[in-house]
């Protein structure tokens, strides 16, 4: 603290100078610099220091006619304030400018005071502590005067340094890695800066240094290993390679470096080092990395000269780069695994310096250093290509530049010695192209090779590259170096065409390109599309700008896809152009992808239009306008992404109309031609809008996605429109002229953020049962409200934080703990003097987190009391979760709380409370875990099992209810529940607790003189609970919330300078493992999740940084374990010691936190594995297997998403041999032993098989170490295992790389016996499995070429025997004409032709349940005839030939199930799409059958894929072919009857049901006349079952998607006057489009919502074409409108709307909640949680307010609404008149707070107001008179002032909008724009 010593000093000094002068000037600057000390955030204190510099620009005039005595006070002030700084280099150089400034004239004086605070340094003694020595660095590194002082006191600061370091070396235990990196750092950049005063210490006899001689002997000890941080290693070898730089001449430094080297190969010795001797250091570094310490120091900073001069000591034209430092780079990368990101940068660096030094390299050595027959070239070319692949993060750039550098190197040699011959390249370019597509690897090469051999040349090679970088592009993590390959190649195409017009390039870029391109904007996969707009589509336009008119030509389709490729062109044309006019057709098919059903299609018009090159550009009127009509209809955004990328749009539209709006406050904006005039008005009117749209979508009614959706859009407006500063937040911090806009918002009544409704909207939302919208409001509460809550509601909600916390349900409990703790951030005295007066506390804690805190405990403490007494009633009526994570949250999450932790005058009681809280927590632990045992169980065994837990609880049941437990019941009770809720989340929270409090405390440093808050014993307890609970405890949930906890105080433990406290989590590792190998007495791992868990979190915590000692031993001991010989009477009801363990390795394998520090390990682990699966023992198999599962995960990485698009990708074999090269041996030993063991079973070689056949092909390369493996794998063709089989030939696919693929195809075919020469089915088989997984193509990819596969097919026609009936065994035959279907192209026709004749005759010639030829029935015929059925519908598609085509229509007469069924299931799969002849003649036949199938339909699984099958020939109604009606020969209505007749009588499961009513559905287009009015209704009645919430998805599906098909055509009818009985039936059918498009799943609102488009397309017009399927929302406003404007007269019309206004009992719901009755654990799911009932209720309000507008021209529709408003009216005026007495009282103050986020009440009050404004229109429709006559006693008048007069009452409670406010929920109802 001796900077605020110091300025408190002169802050006394000038302020006796008086406020004139230079005094003031001077107190201003030393408070800039006070408030710069006291400040975390780093904007802040560069604030604070900004404003300082700038008052010393001031002062320094002043000071200069000052003599020293008054400048040396404010001198020496900001001299400390440096002082205490020197840990922040910016903050440094911002103080050192600060006194440069102050000491203008004083430059003596400066230095002066500058050599007295560095002279203190050290004071009491020689060694520096952590922060001197970072104030060493920091004035030397930044301070010229600095480097003075230390230049005069150079002896004594090497002493220092010298002392420090031996300090630092010889202190046990190591202290903190930080003081030895800062002491290594100093005597770098010692010998860095101050280089000419160091060398005549080191390289003169007369002169040279003992002190620095014992300096270089330390930092040799260092880069042995002696300092345990790697960094500090890596650190030491830079300042050697600095020592060496100081030589005077190179090649005494090249001596020296070479000195080193040979003291690391050799060991012991002396070293030479100019003049020092230094002994060897005899520590020696296990991990032996000494030469890649030296081999990085040298190639980072050793000056050209040194690396580069002759070596005299070793051979002529030797020198340290090519010569001593690349035999150490190139044994570095083939030993080191442990190092791989160092070790790859260090071979960057030698190429760079090899560059760099590449003249100087030629004259030595007399010619080229990388010729083509060098040793060295092949060996770079090898170390690049063997790691490629490598997965270790950032080693993939140092590869890159790796490459880039050395065809860099490589033609700037070629240049130099004029060498045409360049075989290099071509090499290169081959094996890149012989790689799968899915290797990364490929393609670094190719980037760097393409600026060398040319575009053309690339291309022309690698023909398949445009449709593979496609792939790319589809696969996160090959995008970006599939977009720099593209780049690249057409860079260089540009570069190669000069010269040509724009139009010329851009037609030779589409030739190769624009498919390319189009294809990926059009993808249906959302990363494929962004992926290409992003990062191809930009790019080109602005480098090909005449593309643009190629690739517009594209997209004018309607598709979807069109529709986002088109908004995409237009996003990238107005980033690049930076405006895009919008009008005519533009504007019309914006607008259309503004309501286009497809998310990205919105996402992306909407980015267009918010998006702009410039911040103030504003936004234009058509722009805002097009905002208002989108942003009600898609705030029930339905994905987590699309509502994150509305507010990221959102956010950058807002600060458009920001930042133009105070541009033209400010005058700098000019008024454009056609803008508004009033432009900040426009900014200020269209927020103001969005806000009030925010806030009325936060009611309690509105579904999750709304709700989140606001606040997502409300958190864009206060970050954006507010002047709240976030000093956290390094971007979107508010503008310092936001007041201005603010000021003038205010003054047009505008942008009141923190109003009373938008306070209590909040707050309402805090009560939400889900984490993330309670989260978010408080965020916003806290973050951007005032200080306080205003005191009217402070105590509201203090209790109902309280009733919360003590509910049974976890949600409402962690509601409670949310709102408690947004209070705490919140509060003022007012509240605490509440907690005060609750608790009769005598004395009020010092701050407010304290004193909630306190009162928290005390709660949990009286809630443990009364558990004690009756857990049952307590877990029912005080749980403890809710009170546990609510100090969890206000302990952990406050960060005022943390900061009074540490203030040294509230530590004393911050200890106490800690204690108790401690000691509070382990006797609740040991309460509920004691619990859940039997009585009289021993506390330490194992965790009780379900039975024990079960009769544990009933006997607590039973004493808390004092009578006899009912009979057990298969389904829990819910006191059952409670008990179990109560323990297993109370002891989750305990442990999130502890951990959390560990992680907090431990950490930080504590105010001198303080003891620890979290005392060693409070540490101990805290262990032993977790301890307990992991041991003790099996229910997952708990288990993995107490390991976070765990996990978190095991860190901080581990990171801790305490001994002490780094013991405890050692001792509980060992205990573990000796508990683990003990005997067993009962099951550990099989019963206890917690106990695996345990060594994890105790791995886990160790630093990453650094070694890990314990997982190394834990894994050490735990395999030995697990290697030992079972016992010869092993106990299978008891656990093993061998099994425990390695159910505990695969944990350790699984944890996320371990990543690459257990892959040392992986190759005894997986021996390990496979030993195991051999153990006679059952536990044994299971975990081994379980094991290597997880090992497999963790060495092939994470299967990545589907959304990616890309099926197959990953590592190469040959890359994976080369990561684990003893895993290698491994596997192929297990191969090997399979192969030559006979017929012994092998329960390890299927694990072996699985595991390659995830790997991929790698290059091809005449060394490749996969080779090794292609012959076992072939012999295990004749396994007698069929799985084996399978699998050998799948992991083939990864041996054989696709170049020899056609090679080994060919010799299997010539192995391939002759008639009667069969001597191993199995083997055939096997071969013939084999030969189809090679000929199969890869994904994304054409397979191999037709001629390549000529010969093979040539073989196998030799053969053809195979599929003949003269070989008996049907799966041979299959497998045979599988393998034939691959070839189609290489057949030759005639052999074709002859199979497919085969087939037609075998398959002809069969009759039901007979085989042809052939007496029995023959195992896996039926698997031989679908395979020829599949194989005649393929040909049947690929040859389009109407004989073919015929044949496969006859086998589908036929009644032979296993063909018919063969062909369904190909139909369906969707593989003869391609050819619509095929289809259309299945469909006619399936048409033509359907009657006869319909009557037999006693094979329901037959009848459901027929019906599929149909379903999916007819999927679309244009597919219809003239034929079909003939075919049907008018029986669609006998077959509609006969479906409707199975789904109203025959219950048919939901996926007939499904296919059945689609197919009802399609007969039913096929026209019905007035004869068929029954068909229609029974049809309606079975849509309407179907359409209902509690109806099963898929039933709910079958009827959206029959809206689509018979609902289209129904409404086409009714709406002319040859049907008038159809209209009731179009109600209906509207009325389930209504309930559709607000189902909960999306896919059943997409196919409502495609009806609705239809509708809206042409409600007179059959068929679709054209049409752009609308939104969900826009569709349900669709069909609203469409009701009032073509059945507005029909009399059912209004009540058909009415049904879906929501009947609620609102006395009922008031009544509950003022009777605050304790809840149940359970409460009854909603059956739609999309539903929004109240939403939809004002959105209907105006279309019903249109049809009673109708009523005088309509006499029945007069006749219904009286009838209605007879039967309603009086309801309404009495709930209204309740309403109004209700919230007129004072006693609703005690529950109005619980009906805040009732979604009930609010649902019934707005349907309330909805129905009174309808009843109070229709008396002013009808005529007042009718008010007195149907009895209501008021007239329209009357009725509407007294609604006005309710809604301002619920409005004052904010459970209503303000009676002013009432029309912006209307906006979700209003026509959005043009229709």
């Amino acid at each position: 603290m001796g900077a605020e010593r110091e300025a408190r000093a002169c802050a006394a000094f000038y302020g006796a100078l008086g406020h004139g002068g230079p005094g003031r000037a001077a107190l201003c600057c030393l408070r800039s610099l006070r408030l710069f000390a006291g400040s975390t955030a780093k904007r802040c204190r560069d604030k604070h220091l900004e404003e300082a510099l700038l008052l010393a620009r001031a002062l320094s005039e002043e000071l200069q006619v000052l003599g020293e005595a008054e400048a040396r006070p404010l001198l020496r002030c900001v001299l400390a304030f440096q002082l205490e700084a020197s840990g922040s280099s910016s903050a440094f150089h911002k103080l050192e400018q600060i006194v440069t400034q102050l000491a203008v004239g004083q430059e003596a004086l400066l230095s002066q005071e500058v050599g007295a605070l560095l002279a203190g340094l050290a004071p009491h003694g020689e060694v520096l502590s952590p922060e001197e020595l970072q104030a060493v660095c920091m004035y030397i590194e930044e301070s010229s005067l600095g480097r003075d002082h230390w230049r005069q006191n150079l002896a004594p600061l090497l002493q220092r340094l010298a002392a420090t370091l031996r300090r630092v070396l010889q202190s046990q235990p190591a202290p903190s890695g930080t003081w030895g990196y800062l002491a290594v750092k100093a005597c770098l950049q010692l010998f860095q800066a101050l280089p000419k005063d160091v060398a005549p210490l080191a390289w003169n006899a007369a002169t040279k240094s003992e002190t620095l001689q014992s300096i270089l002997g330390l930092l040799l000890e260092v880069v042995a290993g002696k300092a345990p941080n790697k960094d500090t290693q890596l650190l030491a070898g830079t300042a050697l390679s600095m020592l060496v730089n100081t030589a005077p001449q190179p090649q005494s430094g090249a001596s020296a470096a070479l000195a080193l080297f040979q003291l690391t190969d050799q060991g012991a010795g002396e070293l030479r080092f100019g003049e020092l001797v230094v002994e060897n250091p005899s520590v020696l570094d296990p991990a032996r990395l000494e030469r890649l310490v030296l081999s990085r120091g040298l190639l980072t900073c050793c000056k050209g000269d040194i690396l580069s001069c002759q070596l005299d000591s070793l051979t002529q034209q030797a020198c340290l780069l090519v010569d001593v430092l690349f035999p150490a780079v190139h044994a570095l990368n083939k030993e080191q695994k442990d190092c791989h990101y160092y070790c790859f940068q260090v071979l960057a660096l030698w190429l760079r310096r090899l560059q760099e030094n590449l003249p100087e390299l030629w004259r030595l050595r007399g010619g080229r250093i990388l010729a083509e027959d060098t040793e060295l070239l092949q060996q770079l070319t090898q170390l690049l290509w063997d790691n490629a692949e490598t997965p270790v993060e950032g080693v993939s750039e140092f590869i890159q530049s790796s490459f880039r550098l050395l065809l860099e190197i490589y033609d700037l040699e070629c240049q130099h010695f004029k060498d045409q011959e360049r075989p290099l390249y071509q090499g290169m370019l081959q094996r890149a192209v012989s790689m799968p597509w899915q290797i990364k690897a490929r393609y670094v090469p190719l980037c760097a090779i393409v600026p060398y051999m040319g575009s053309q040349q690339v291309l022309d090679t690698y023909p398949d590259l445009p449709q593979h970088l496609l792939s790319c592009l589809a696969t996160n993590h090959l995008c970006p170096v599939a977009t720099e390959l593209y780049r690249a190649l057409v860079r260089q195409q540009r570069s190669e065409g000069p010269g040509g017009t724009e139009e010329a390039l851009a037609e030779r870029w589409a030739r190769r390109w624009l498919p390319l391109l189009c294809q990926a904007l059009r993808s249906p996969l959302p990363i494929l599309q962004s992926n290409a707009a992003n990062h191809l589509l930009v790019w080109t336009l602005r480098q090909l700008p005449a593309t643009h008119a190629l690739l517009a030509a594209q997209f004018d389709g309607q598709d979807a896809a069109a529709l986002r490729a088109w908004v995409s062109l237009l996003r990238a044309q107005k980033s690049i152009a930076g405006t895009l006019p919008l009008q005519g057709e533009a504007l019309a098919r914006l607008r259309t992808c503004l309501r286009a059903r497809e998310e990205g299609v919105r996402l992306a018009a909407l980015g267009l239009l918010c998006c702009s090159p410039s911040s103030g550009q504003a936004l234009s009127g058509t722009e805002e306008q097009l905002l208002r009509e989108f942003l009600p209809l898609n705030l029930t955004g339905d994905t987590s992404a699309f509502r994150q990328l509305l507010q990221a749009a959102m956010r950058k539209a807002l600060v458009r109309l920001r930042d133009s709006a105070l541009a033209r406050l400010r005058g700098k904006a000019p008024v454009e031609w056609g803008e508004e005039a009033g432009q900040p008005d426009q900014a200020v009117g269209f927020v103001e809008w969005l806000l009030q749209l925010s806030i009325s979508s936060l009611t309690p009614g509105a579904n999750y996605q709304r709700k989140k959706t606001a606040l997502l859009l409300l958190a864009a407006i206060l970050e954006t429109c507010t002047d709240t500063w976030s000093p956290e937040r390094k971007k979107g911090q508010p503008p310092r002229t936001m007041a201005a806009l603010l000021s003038h918002a205010r003054q047009s009544g505008c942008w009141d953020f923190f109003s009373r409704p938008n306070l209590l909207a909040l707050l309402s939302c805090l009560q939400d049962s889900t984490n993330e919208i309670r989260d978010l409001a408080s965020e916003l509460l806290v973050r951007y409200f005032p200080a306080a809550f205003p005191s009217s509601l402070a105590p509201a909600l203090l209790q109902l934080a309280q009733d919360a916390l003590s509910s049974p349900r976890v949600q409402e409990a962690e509601a409670g703990a949310v709102v408690m703790k947004t209070i705490l951030q919140k509060s003022d005295g007012s509240t605490v003097k509440i907690l005060a007066l609750e608790t009769e506390a005598a004395q009020t804690p010092p701050n407010h987190g304290l004193c909630f805190a306190q009162h928290l405990l005390r709660m949990l403490q009286a809630q443990h009391a009364a558990a004690r007494q009756d857990l049952l009633r307590a877990a029912a009526v005080a749980p403890m979760h809710g009170v546990i994570a609510a100090l969890r949250r206000c302990l952990l999450q406050v960060p005022e709380v943390a900061a009074s932790m540490r203030a040294a005058e509230s530590a004393q009681s911050w200890q106490e409370f800690l204690t108790s809280l401690v000691t509070t927590v382990r006797d609740i632990t040991s309460l509920l875990l004691g619990a859940l045992q039997s009585p009289g169980a021993d506390e330490q065994a194992a965790a009780p099992s379900f039975a024990d837990m079960g009769n544990a609880i009933g006997s607590l049941i039973t004493l808390g209810k004092g009578q006899q437990e009912e009979e057990d019941s298969v389904l829990l009770s819910e006191e059952h529940s409670l008990i179990l809720t109560c323990c297993w989340v109370s002891v989750k929270e305990i442990g999130l607790l502890l951990g959390g409090l560990a992680e907090l405390l431990l950490l930080p440093v504590l105010p001198a003189g303080a003891g620890p808050l979290l005392t060693l014993a409070n540490l101990q307890t805290a262990a032993r609970v977790f301890q307990e609970v992991l041991l003790r405890c099996r229910h997952w949930g708990a288990v993995e919330g107490c390991s976070m906890g765990f996990t978190k105080f095991c860190a901080a433990l581990l990171n801790h300078p305490d001994t002490e406290l780094q013991a405890i989590p050692r001792t509980m590792l060992d205990q573990g493992l000796e508990a683990l190998s003990g005997p067993r007495s009962s099951s550990i791992t099989r019963r206890a999740a917690g106990f695996p868990m345990l060594f994890l979190c105790i791995v886990s915590g160790e630093n990453p940084a650094q070694a890990r000692p314990l997982l190394t031993r834990c894994i050490q001991t735990l395999l030995a374990l697990a290697s030992t010989a079972l016992p010869q009477d092993w106990d299978q009801t008891l656990d093993l010691p061998q099994v425990c363990a390695l159910h505990v390795l695969q944990t350790l394998v699984r944890g996320a936190g371990l990543g690459s520090a257990l892959l040392r390990h992986t190759t005894p682990m997986v021996a390990l594995a496979l030993q195991g699966l051999g153990s006679p023992c059952w536990a044994m198999r299971n975990a081994a297997i379980q094991l290597f599962s997880a090992l497999t995960s963790r060495l092939l990485g994470q299967k990545r998403s589907r959304a990616e698009g890309c099926p197959a990708e990953g590592l190469s074999l040959p890359a994976f041999l080369g990561q684990h090269p003893q895993l290698g041996a491994v596997l192929l030993a297990e191969l090997g032993a399979a192969t030559t063991g006979g017929a012994r079973l092998r329960p390890a070689l299927h694990a072996v098989l699985t595991l390659l056949a995830q790997l991929q092909p790698g290059p091809d390369g005449p060394d490749s170490p996969s080779a090794r493996f292609l012959e076992p794998l072939l012999g295990l063709a004749a396994s007698p295992i069929y799985a084996v089989r399978a699998m050998a030939a799948k992991a083939l696919v990864p041996v054989v790389p696709p170049p020899r693929r056609p090679a080994l195809l060919l010799r299997l075919a010539q192995q391939l016996p002759a008639p009667g020469g069969v001597r191993s089915h199995n083997a055939l088989h096997g071969h013939l499995l084999q030969m189809q997984a090679l000929l199969a193509p890869a994904p994304g990819s054409d397979g191999l070429p037709a001629e390549a596969l000529r010969p093979v097919a040539l073989q196998l026609e030799a053969r053809g025997w195979l599929f003949t009936p003269t070989q008996r065994c049907p799966l041979v035959r299959a497998a045979f004409l599988q393998v034939l279907a691959l070839l189609p192209a290489s057949l030759s026709p005639g052999f074709a032709q002859s199979i497919r004749e085969a087939i037609s005759t075998e398959l002809g010639g069969l009759t039901l349940g007979k085989e042809p030829q052939c007496a029995e029935l023959q195992v896996g015929s039926a698997v031989l005839h679908q395979t020829m059925a599949r194989f005649a519908c393929s040909e049947a598609a690929r040859l389009a030939d109407s004989e073919r085509i015929g044949a496969v229509c006859s086998l589908l007469r036929q009644p032979n199930p296993d063909v018919q069924l063969a062909i369904f299931s190909w139909v369906i799969e969707g593989e003869g799409e391609e050819c619509k002849e095929l289809e259309k003649a299945l469909q006619l036949t399936l048409l033509e059958n359907l009657q006869s199938v319909l009557r037999d339909r006693r094979n329901k699984e037959f009848l459901k894929l027929y019906l599929e099958a149909l379903m999916h020939l007819c999927r679309n109604l244009s597919s219809w072919s003239p034929e079909a009606s003939p075919k049907l020969q008018g029986s669609s209505s006998a077959c509609v009857e006969m479906l409707l007749l199975m789904m109203e009588t025959e219950h048919p499961g939901p996926d007939l049901f499904f296919q059945a009513l689609c197919a009802a559905s399609l007969l039913l287009t096929l026209g019905f006349g007035d004869e068929d009015s029954p068909l229609v209704w029974r049809w309606c009645a079975a849509l309407e079952a179907c359409s209902r919430s509690v109806s099963a998805e898929v039933l709910r599906l079958a009827a959206a998607c029959s809206l689509q098909t018979a609902g289209m055509e129904v409404l086409r009818q009714s709406l002319g006057a040859a049907h008038p009985w159809l209209i009731p039936v179009a109600l209906r059918v509207i009325n389930v489009g209504i309930h559709l498009l607000q189902d909960e799943e999306q896919e059943v609102r997409h196919e409502a919502s495609a009806f609705a488009s239809l509708m809206q397309h042409g409600a007179g017009e059959p068929g679709g074409d054209g049409c752009v399927f609308v939104q969900g929302n826009v569709g349900l406003l669709g069909l609203l409108q469409l009701l009032p404007r073509e059945f507005g007269h029909h009399p059912e019309t209004f009540s058909s709307l009415l049904q879906h206004l929501p009947v609620l009992d609102l006395r009922g719901i008031v009544e509950e909640l003022e009777a605050n009755k304790a809840p149940s654990l359970y409460k009854e799911d909603e059956p739609n949680v999309f539903a929004e009932p109240a939403v939809l209720a004002q959105q209907l309000l105006p279309f019903l307010l249109q049809l009673l507008e109708k009523v005088p021209d309509a006499s029945l529709l007069r006749a219904s609404t009286l009838r209605w408003l007879e039967a309603a009216g009086p309801g309404v005026l009495q709930d209204l008149q309740y309403c109004k007495h209700l919230w007129s009282q004072e006693a609703v103050a005690r529950w109005w707070m619980k009906a805040l986020g009732c979604a009930k009440l609010r649902a019934a009050l707005v349907t309330l107001l909805v129905r009174a404004r309808l009843v109070a229109h229709a008396l002013r429709v009808l005529g007042e008179s009718h008010g007195a006559v149907l009895g209501l006693g008021c007239g329209a008048q009357e009725l509407e002032q007294e609604l006005a007069l309710v809604q301002g009452l619920l409005a004052q409670h904010g459970l209503a909008p303000a009676p002013s406010q009432g029309d912006v929920p209307r906006e979700l109802g209003s026509p959005p724009g043009n229709d």
